[in-house]
């Protein structure tokens, strides 16, 4: 028993060599395959990552089932990770062509459609996104930004709730102001 979970059966080398050369794959072909992937999960983008993660299972971890081989292959994946996003933190435009570039689905209230259609989105999986941000209708959305990390960015054609009540906060805090100022000056102060 301890044989299995702490004896590698492949030599260490190749279980670090692994997990690199899949998590390069991977991020390669999430990048081809676009931001769509990363933005929204619907049931069928579910199904092919939790198949993915199957898939590459055991091109990962090979002939080896041990505890020290998962180990190893978990410690490459996150070691790989973090190099990368470190070396892309340092070369900014390196990291613009990796990432992409944000993709307008809504500008001026219009929909874009050839950007929809490049992203394979349908009108009605943008007002999903539209009704999780808060806005009831596409007709109330200003402009749509899709980053390049699979993240909406909804700009409202009226400012939001949020917005609306910071700024009568604003203005009563300066109503206040003034009033505070005036009473200054009645007191000679």
């Amino acid at each position: 028993m301890l044989t299995d979970m702490f004896v590698l059966k492949i030599p260490v080398l190749e279980k670090i060599v692994r997990p690199i050369l899949v998590y390069l794959f991977l991020v390669l072909m999430l990048r081809v395959f676009g931001k769509r992937e990363l933005a929204q999960l619907n049931p069928f983008d579910l199904v092919v990552l939790l198949s993915l993660s199957n898939t590459v299972q055991n091109a990962i971890i090979g002939d080896d089932n041990s505890l020290v081989g998962g180990l190893v292959g978990a410690f490459s994946l996150l070691s790989m990770n973090y190099l990368v996003i470190r070396f892309l933190f340092k070369h900014r435009r390196l990291d613009q062509i990796v990432e992409g570039n944000p993709t307008v689905l809504i500008e001026k209230g219009k929909v874009v459609q050839d950007n929809l259609a490049k992203e394979l989105m349908n009108q009605s999986e943008l007002a999903t996104i539209a009704h999780r941000q808060g806005f009831p209708h596409l007709r109330d959305v200003e402009r749509c930004i899709l980053e390049p990390g699979g993240n909406f960015r909804v700009e409202g054609k009226e400012p939001g709730a949020p917005d609306k009540r910071h700024q009568e906060l604003l203005q009563r805090l300066d109503l206040m102001t003034r009033q505070l100022e005036r009473l200054e000056q009645k007191a000679g102060l």
